[in-house]
C-alpha cells in the first residue's frame, strides 16, 4: 500500500518541481539528505573525493581501512568475500547506503564491496555506533556508511581515463607436489584495472558516466604455517566490470531530481581452500537503478521534502568443483521506497516525519521463493534552547511481515545532544536502541546440511556513546569518542540434531571501548607545501556472554582486535603551479591479536603492515602514481588460513581533459 502511494506521489513531485523552475545561475552546495541535521548529534567522519583520488585503492574495503581505519576482514585478495567490520560487528550488521538508500541484500543482510565503482563517489560518510536517526534506516547496530555518488555539478565537459597495474613481488615456493617451483615472472603483470569517466555540467543539469574493468590472477607468494613452506596463491583469479551513469536536473530554491542506474559482472574462481586443487565457479550480476527529489522549500519556506524510489537485482551462480555437489543460484530483486520530511516549526525547532518500507524477493536454490515487506515510520525533533546546545529525539516503528515468519513489529528509540559552547571544543552524547531483522538466510536455509529457523527473534540491544573534539583553526585537531554498547538474540549458526546446523538466538555480547584521533599541520618543510600528521588508536574490547561464558572468562568475538593503532605522514609538494603538485603518503597500521573462533583458541597475529603512495601531477592533463601495500613484505591472515598478499606495488597513469567553455 505504501509503495502504491509513493509510485502515485513521483509525477506529482516531478510536477511540482518543473513549476518551480526558474531562469538563473544555479549553486547547489553538495549534501544529498537535506531533512538530515546538519551539524548532527551523532559523530560523521566523511571521505572526500579527494581522499578517494589519493589513496587509490584497489577496493572500497580498502579504501575503509586506509582512509577511515576500519578493521577489515578479507578471504583473500581482490574479489574475495570481505567483511568490514565497524565497533565489533561485520557487514550483515552495518547498514549500506548508496545516496541515503539502504542496499543490504535480502540473502544475507550484507553489501558486496565490490560492486560500486570508487569513481562514482564524491563522498563517503561514516556513522559509527547503532543510532540511526540521522537516516533512519533499521539494522545499523554496528553503524552506517553511506556512499555518495552525486556531488555539485560543474559547467563545461569533463573527461578521465585511468589505468593501473598491479606486481606481486616473484620468487621461489613450493609446488603442491613437494616439487619446487620457480620465479613466476608474469606475476609482476598479477592484475590491471582500467577506468573511464565523463562528467557533463550546467548551470541547471549534471550528466555523470563511467566504466571500469578488473583483471586479477591474485597469484602472489605465501608463507604456509602449517607446513613450514613458502606456497603461490592459486584458483582465485577474478574478472569483473561495471558501469553506470546520473542524470540530474536542478530546479530554483535548490530543488532537484536525480536518476541513475549501474550494472555489474564478475567471474570469479572460488577455491576450497589455499592448499586444495579443487575450485568452484561463481558468476555475480547486479542491477541498481534509482530516483531521487529534494525540495528544500516544498511549497513552503518552512517545509523541506526528499524522497526516493529504487530497484535492486542481484543472481549469484555458484558452480561447485565436484560433479557430486549440485550447483547454487540465488535471485534476488528488492524494491525500496523512502520519503522524509522536516518541519522548521521555528527558528529553534525542528520536527521531522519519515518512512521506508521495501519489498524483498528471493528465488533461491536453497531457499526456495521467498518475499518480504518491511520497513518502518519514523518521527522526530531537534531543539536548540541556545546557540551552542542541540537536542535531539527520534523514534521509529519497524515492522516486517511475509515469508511464512511470524510478523514483527517493534519500537526504535534514539536520543542525542550536540554542545560547542565555542570554535574551539565540541561534545556529542548519544543513546540508542539497536534493532535488526533476522535475514532470508537465517530463516529459510536448507541445503541438507544447513537448515534456517523461521522462528528466530531479531538482534536487539542498547548503546551510548560520548564523544568530544577539539580543533584549533586548521593546525591541529584532537578527537575522543567512549561507547558502549549491549547485544542480546545476536544470531548464529550452531550444530542442532545429528549433523545438521541451524541458526538460534544464542548469543549476548558487551562491546565497549574507545576511539581517539589527532591531526596535526605541521610547518612547510623544504618541498613540501603542507604536511600533515594523523594518528588513531582504537580500544575494542569485546566480551561474549553465552554457551557458558562469563564475564571472568574474557571470550573474544572472533576476528575483533583489541588495540588498532593508525600513523600516516601526508607529504605534499608543489613546483610553480598546480600542473606540478605532488604528494607522498606514508602509513602504518597494526592490529593487535585476533581470534579465530569464539572459544578463543586460534589466534592470528597481524603485523605492522606498512603502505606507501606517490601521486604526481604532469602538466594541466595527466598524473602518475604509484602505491607499494605491505612493503615490509609481511605474511599474514586476515581469515584463518586464507593467507593475504606481502609486497605488491600499483602502478597507473590518470589522464584528464576539460571543456570549460560554460564556466
Amino acid at each position: 500500500m505504501r509503495g502504491t502511494m509513493f509510485l502515485a506521489l513521483v509525477p506529482l513531485l516531478a510536477r511540482a518541481l518543473a513549476a518551480q523552475e526558474q531562469d538563473g545561475a544555479f549553486e547547489y552546495e553538495g549534501e544529498l539528505s537535506i531533512v538530515a541535521t546538519q551539524p548532527s548529534t551523532q559523530r560523521v567522519e566523511t571521505l572526500t573525493r579527494e581522499d578517494i583520488e589519493k589513496a587509490h585503492a584497489p577496493d572500497l574495503a580498502a579504501l575503509l581501512q586506509s582512509a577511515a581505519g576500519l578493521s577489515i576482514t578479507r578471504y583473500g585478495p581482490y574479489g574475495s568475500q570481505t567483511d568490514v567490520n565497524l565497533r565489533g560487528f561485520d557487514s550483515s550488521r552495518i547498514a549500506f547506503l548508496v545516496n541515503g538508500v539502504p542496499v543490504n541484500a535480502a540473502l544475507d543482510s550484507g553489501f558486496d564491496l565490490n560492486t560500486i565503482d570508487l569513481d562514482s563517489i564524491e563522498r563517503i560518510e561514516v556513522i559509527p555506533g547503532g543510532a540511526d536517526s540521522r537516516y533512519n534506516v533499521s539494522g545499523a547496530l554496528g553503524g552506517v556508511i553511506n556512499m555518495v555518488t552525486m556531488g555539485k555539478p560543474k559547467p563545461g565537459l569533463r573527461l578521465s581515463a585511468s589505468a593501473a597495474n598491479t606486481a606481486a613481488l616473484p620468487g621461489a615456493y613450493t609446488e603442491r607436489s613437494g616439487a619446487g617451483g620457480s620465479p613466476r615472472w608474469e606475476d609482476l603483470a598479477d592484475g590491471q584495472k582500467a577506468q573511464a569517466a565523463l562528467r557533463w555540467g550546467t548551470e541547471t543539469d549534471a550528466l555523470s558516466a563511467g566504466l571500469f574493468a578488473n583483471r586479477a590472477a591474485n597469484h602472489f607468494l605465501f608463507y604456509d604455517k602449517d607446513v613450514n613452506q613458502v606456497r603461490r596463491r592459486e584458483h582465485n583469479e577474478v574478472y569483473d566490470a561495471g558501469a553506470r551513469m546520473s542524470y540530474l536536473r536542478s530546479f530554483a530554491d535548490l530543488s532537484r531530481c536525480i536518476v541513475s542506474g549501474s550494472v555489474y559482472y564478475a567471474d570469479k574462481n572460488i577455491p576450497t581452500s589455499f592448499t586444495s586443487p579443487l575450485v568452484g565457479k561463481q558468476r555475480d550480476f547486479s542491477t541498481r537503478a534509482s530516483a531521487f527529489f529534494d525540495m528544500p522549500r516544498a511549497w513552503r519556506d518552512d517545509l523541506a521534502m526528499e524522497a526516493s524510489l529504487s530497484h535492486g537485482f542481484q543472481r549469484l551462480d555458484y558452480e561447485a568443483p565436484s560433479a557430486g555437489t549440485a550447483a547454487a543460484r540465488h535471485d534476488q530483486q528488492s524494491l525500496n521506497a523512502v520519503n522524509r520530511w522536516a518541519w522548521y516549526a521555528s527558528d529553534a525547532l525542528t520536527l521531522h516525519l519519515g518512512g521506508d518500507v521495501r519489498y524483498a524477493a528471493l528465488d533461491s536454490t536453497a531457499l526456495g521463493r521467498r518475499a518480504r515487506v518491511d520497513g518502518g515510520l519514523s518521527a522526530g525533533a531537534e531543539y536548540t534552547p541556545a546557540k551552542s546546545l542541540l537536542l535531539s529525539a527520534s523514534l521509529k516503528g519497524v515492522f516486517a511481515a511475509g515469508g511464512g515468519a511470524p510478523g514483527i513489529a517493534a519500537a526504535v528509540p534514539k536520543a542525542g545532544l550536540r554542545w560547542q559552547p565555542n570554535a574551539v571544543f565540541t561534545l556529542k552524547a548519544n543513546g540508542y536502541r539497536g534493532f535488526k531483522l533476522p535475514d532470508f538466510q537465517d530463516l529459510y536455509w536448507n541445503d541438507g546440511l544447513m537448515q534456517g529457523n523461521p522462528s528466530l527473534r531479531p538482534e536487539d540491544g542498547w548503546g551510548a556513546e560520548l564523544s568530544g573534539t577539539c580543533r584549533f583553526g586548521e593546525r591541529a585537531e584532537l578527537e575522543a569518542a567512549a561507547f558502549f554498547q549491549w547485544t542480546e538474540d545476536s544470531i548464529h549458526w550452531a550444530p542442532a540434531a545429528g549433523s545438521i546446523w541451524r541458526p538460534q538466538n544464542i548469543a549476548r555480547a558487551a562491546l565497549s571501548g574507545v576511539d581517539t584521533k589527532a591531526a596535526l599541520s605541521l610547518p612547510p618543510l623544504a618541498v613540501f607545501d603542507k604536511p600533515r600528521l594523523q594518528a588513531a588508536y582504537r580500544y575494542l574490547f569485546t566480551c561474549l556472554l553465552s554457551d557458558g561464558c562469563t564475564w571472568a572468562d574474557r571470550k573474544r568475538i572472533p576476528y575483533q582486535p583489541e588495540h588498532t593503532v593508525t600513523v600516516s605522514l601526508d607529504l605534499p609538494w608543489k613546483s610553480g603551479d598546480q600542473t606540478r603538485a605532488g604528494s607522498l603518503t606514508l602509513q602504518g597500521r597494526w592490529e593487535s591479536v585476533r581470534y579465530a573462533d569464539t572459544g578463543n583458541n586460534t589466534p592470528l597475529a597481524s603485523p605492522l603492515l606498512l603502505d606507501v603512495t606517490v601521486n604526481q601531477h604532469i602538466g594541466e592533463r595527466c598524473a602518475v602514481f604509484a602505491a607499494a601495500r605491505n612493503l615490509l613484505n609481511q605474511p599474514y591472515e586476515s581469515f584463518d588460513d586464507y593467507y593475504l598478499p606481502g609486497l605488491t606495488i600499483t602502478t597507473g597513469l590518470r589522464m584528464e581533459f576539460l571543456d570549460k567553455e560554460n564556466d
